[in-house]
This record gives structure tokens, C-alpha cells and sequence, in this order.
């Protein structure tokens, strides 16, 4: 069955392979972004070229009324959100001692508020709906910690109780919480790392290799499909063993 499905941060790296994917697997996708149009613009056409439903739509999802604004128009284009990806997140890294405030606030703001705000806005739809799927995006940084990246790291703990919360609320209207937490991937934020950073991680990694877009929306996929209906409240680590 398809539904509508709303990816924050969808306009490139992890964001637009989960925005393709589900677009592929026949959800109408609403595809958010915050600072790249065109960006945004290529993956709807790579979605509606394939037969697919999509539209971008511009929002700080970190902002109570542009959240609600963007709710109402993709519920007024495409109909309710059923599907809900909280992946929009940004990484100011600095050591605590350095750290100042804004680069605090301003990953909590846009990490951890945004998976709240979004995450209130759909829940009103999916009760109506009697069914829903809400997916966040944690990161290994998130469950053991990464020097450089206290903020981000704390940010991404949280989601994780934060959707377990949630799951418990809610579980009894159909609507499952679940938390994917993606190692390395070869994404742009990771090309800034320089090779022998990355180096570095590959040799911590059991796989051997840093992951791909496509293995996080895979993840995502199933999550959302009616296979993991009876699959709530759990963090699925896709990091090619990072973590181990």
C-alpha cells in the first residue's frame, strides 16, 4: 500500500537515497530542504521520471510555524504524511573546552528539535490515519560517543529515547518509532574527512569499507514497508560494524 512520505534534509546525500527509495517502492514523497532548490528539484525529477509522486517542499524544520506551514502544504498536494523520515541534521564538531554556545544550540536545534517538532506535526495525521511509520536518523556517533563531536553526539543520543518514548505513546494506534544509526558513509559531509581520516575509520570498520547511501535507505525501506509492522521502539545500526 503507498502512502505519503515526508524526508527532511532530502535534497542530497542520505536524505535523497531514502527520498529515491521510497519514491521506487510507490510513496508519493515530499521532498524537504533548506538552503538547495535545485538540489531538491532533481531528486522530485528523478522520482516523477521513474512514475512516481513527489514534490520538494523549503522549510527550517527547526522552526514551529515553517514545520506546520510545511505540513499543510504537503498534506494539501500530496494528503496526509503516513511516512516520516527525521533526517535533516548538521555537525558544528569542536572540542567541549572550544565549544561555543551557537554551535551547541544550533545542532540541537536542528537535530533534536526538528525529529520533535516534525514528529508532533505527523502524529496528528497518522491517528487520523490509523497507521503510520516514523523513522529518525541516529548515528554510532550517538550510542559510543566520538571526541570532537559532544553536541552532535548528544543530539543524536536523544533521538534514540526520544523514539522509544514516542513508540510506547503510540504504539496501540499502529503507528511504529524506530531509529536507524548509520556508521560511515560515503556521503559529502564525509569527503571533508580527507583520505587519511578515512583511512583511519575503514580500518575500525569489520566490513572494511565505508557504507553507501543506498544500504541506509535500504534499511529505511524496511522499516517503513509492512513487513516491520511488528518492529517498534528499536535502533537499527547500519555501520558495517564500527560499533562492534
Amino acid at each position: 500500500m503507498s502512502h505519503v512520505a515526508l524526508v527532511t534534509g532530502g535534497s542530497r546525500g542520505i536524505g535523497r537515497a531514502v527520498a529515491l527509495r521510497l519514491g521506487s517502492d510507490g510513496h508519493s514523497v515530499a521532498v524537504n530542504y533548506t538552503a538547495n532548490p535545485s538540489a531538491a528539484a532533481e531528486v522530485v525529477e528523478a522520482i516523477t521520471a521513474a512514475g512516481g509522486a513527489a514534490m520538494a517542499v523549503h522549510a527550517d524544520v527547526g522552526d514551529t510555524d515553517a514545520v506546520a506551514a510545511m505540513f499543510s502544504e504537503i498534506e494539501e498536494r500530496l494528503g496526509r504524511v503516513g511516512i516520516l523520515v527525521n533526517n535533516a541534521g548538521i555537525t558544528r564538531d569542536d572540542l567541549l573546552m572550544r565549544m561555543a554556545p551557537d554551535e551547541w544550540d544550533d545542532v540541537i536545534q536542528t537535530n533534536l528539535r526538528s525529529v520533535y517538532l516534525c514528529t508532533r506535526a505527523a502524529m496528528r495525521g497518522m491517528l487520523r490515519l490509523k497507521w503510520g511509520r516514523i523513522i529518525s536518523m541516529s548515528s554510532v556517533s550517538g550510542i559510543s560517543g566520538n571526541p570532537g563531536q559532544a553536541n552532535y553526539a548528544a543530539s543524536k543520543a536523544a533521538i534514540i529515547g526520544f523514539s522509544k518514548s514516542v513508540a510506547r505513546e503510540i504504539g496501540s494506534r499502529n503507528i511504529t518509532v524506530n531509529v536507524v544509526a548509520p556508521g560511515f558513509i560515503e556521503t559529502d559531509m564525509t569527503e571533508q574527512l580527507g583520505d587519511e581520516v578515512a583511512e583511519q575509520v575503514i580500518a575500525r570498520v569489520a566490513l572494511g569499507r565505508l557504507g553507501k547511501p543506498e544500504e541506509i535507505a535500504a534499511a529505511v525501506g524496511y522499516l517503513a514497508s509492512d513487513d516491520a509492522a511488528y518492529v517498534t521502539g528499536q535502533t537499527l545500526v547500519v555501520d558495517g560494524g564500527l560499533a562492534l
